[in-house]
């Protein structure tokens, strides 16, 4: 990466994108309200709001991948002849969305070919696997993904690592721009924090970065200007250091948990029997709230998802299911891309409202926006596509369709990705409110925060279990230490 000579205080060169009172509507939703903003060279801007509040919208408006229907974007050095999306990308501006967007059947090389417009044809192969590898060893150093391995085979986490990496990657032309889209939500915090420091290093060289996160603690570190959006508008522009976590918050119209939220959702409960009990010794009891922690893909996915199948039925669902599960891979395991919202939520509960074949309509609809109402899915008809919704919203419907159900057993996949802080409090009383009527969760998540949340800890290390920990033993130390000890050893 060149440093531009003109970044830093008092900087006079171009701005890589700027948008003078940008618009942009779907019919009659207007999901961009008046956007004025520019982005220039050595800035990280932080990009913070509820989910819905149009944040994704405003990252495909800069990068061209949508056209604003009023005002102007303009891109550094562009040309009035050619489309956002091409002048976008000869600025050099480049995103990772949430949903990430790698080929699945393509090795980890050949999906960097493909933005690659330049690579050499005789053995470009060898020039992909050199520049893919460069890539991760720059950002995400000791990452141990082969640059061969087909991307469906790689854990979600390693997918990410992946599609970071391309954007960052010495292509036919730097970036000067990149837009990162809750680019931490399937990382582990070592992994997270490798991710935080290259972009410090690549701001301080004369890039730019759009962070989007619901990681308050990720915002305040790596940003120098932090944006608020509420409701389609930027309600808010300043420089980081003018803005508290609580101001933030406010600005985004949520009320934000305290700073330090160790045990504060531990309740004290009368636990009922055993209901889970795993070969590896992984367990619950009625009512309990169960974390497993530990670095990312350390065994903690396969673990719920053998107590799943242990506890599904094989053959057809129940009338009374025993175990529910909430995905954090929404795209591959959780939602229905050709349903609607209601019938996405509905999933789970089918048989309850059924009657032989028939499925009672009138009760499914009630249920439904029942749900809709209780965790603030943001949209105004419940049969429009699953696909119109944000992605965290897409997640708070998966998480409303395991806790409408009547199963005791919750299995939750880092169920919180891209949600809210907001959202993600009122979710935390729900779980805690379930469990004191004898509901059973076991809960992966690679944010610690959430893990302060549990009666009881079990932290991974390469497949199996490294420590169990209990009550006020639940901190973020003594999971960090659990994580490395048997690594040690």
């Amino acid at each position: 990466m060149k440093t531009d000579e003109n970044t830093g205080p008092g900087a006079t060169a171009a701005p890589v994108v700027s948008l003078e009172q940008a618009h942009l509507s779907y019919g009659p939703v207007l999901a961009l309200r008046g956007a004025t903003l520019s982005i220039s060279a050595g800035e990280c801007v932080g990009l913070v709001g509820h989910n819905g509040a149009g944040k994704s919208t405003l990252a495909n408006v800069i990068n061209g991948r949508l056209t604003q229907t009023q005002g102007a974007v303009h891109h550094r050095n562009a040309d009035p002849a050619l489309r956002n999306s091409q002048n976008a990308q000869n600025a050099g501006i480049r995103s990772v969305f949430q949903e990430l967007s790698l080929c699945p059947n393509l090795t980890v090389l050949e999906n960097l070919r493909i933005p690659y417009r330049n690579m050499p044809r005789k053995g470009w192969r060898r020039v992909a696997r050199q520049k893919m590898l460069d890539a991760l060893d720059l950002v995400f150093p000791g990452h141990g993904i082969h640059a061969r391995a087909t991307v469906g085979n790689l854990t979600i986490a390693e997918r990410q690592m992946v599609e970071i990496a391309i954007a960052f990657a010495d292509r036919d032309r730097e970036p000067s721009l990149v837009i990162l889209d809750e680019p931490t939500s399937s990382l582990d915090a070592a992994i997270a924090q490798q991710l935080l420091d290259h972009i410090k290093r690549f701001c301080a060289k004369g890039g730019a970065v759009l962070f989007i996160s619901h990681m308050m603690g990720e915002i305040f570190e790596v940003s120098t200007r932090i944006i608020v959006m509420k409701d389609g508008q930027i309600v808010d522009d300043q420089p980081a250091s003018q803005f508290t976590r609580a101001s933030i918050v406010d600005a985004m119209g949520h009320v934000a948990p305290d700073e330090d939220t160790s045990g504060a959702g531990r309740a004290d409960r009368t636990l009922g029997a055993e209901v889970v009990r795993a070969a590896n010794g992984l367990n619950a009891r009625a009512g309990e709230i169960v974390g497993l922690a530990g670095l990312a893909g350390h065994g903690q996915a396969e673990a719920l998802a053998q107590i799943y199948f242990d506890h599904a039925p094989k053959w057809k669902s129940a009338r009374q299911p025993e175990v529910v599960f909430v995905a954090g891979d929404r795209a591959r395991d959780g939602i229905m891309p050709l349903w609607s919202i209601l019938r996405n939520l509905s999933l789970t509960t089918l048989s309850e409202f059924s009657r032989k074949v028939m499925v009672d309509r009138s009760s499914e609809a009630d249920m439904v926006q029942t749900w809709k109402d209780r965790i603030g899915i943001r949209t105004d008809n419940l049969l429009n596509p699953i696909l119109s919704l944000s992605g965290g919203n897409q997640q708070k419907v998966l998480f409303a369709r395991a806790l409408a159900s009547s199963a005791p057993i919750v299995v939750m996949d880092d169920p919180m990705r891209g949600v809210d802080v907001g959202t993600k409090k009122d979710v935390y009383q729900m779980i805690q409110a379930e469990a004191s009527q004898d509901r059973s969760f076991l809960w992966y998540s690679t944010e610690t925060d959430e893990i302060l949340e549990c009666d009881r800890v079990f932290v991974f290390r390469a497949g199996q279990i490294a420590a169990e920990l209990v009550g006020d033993e639940i901190t973020e130390e003594n999971i960090l230490n659990a994580s490395f000890q048997m690594q040690e050893a």
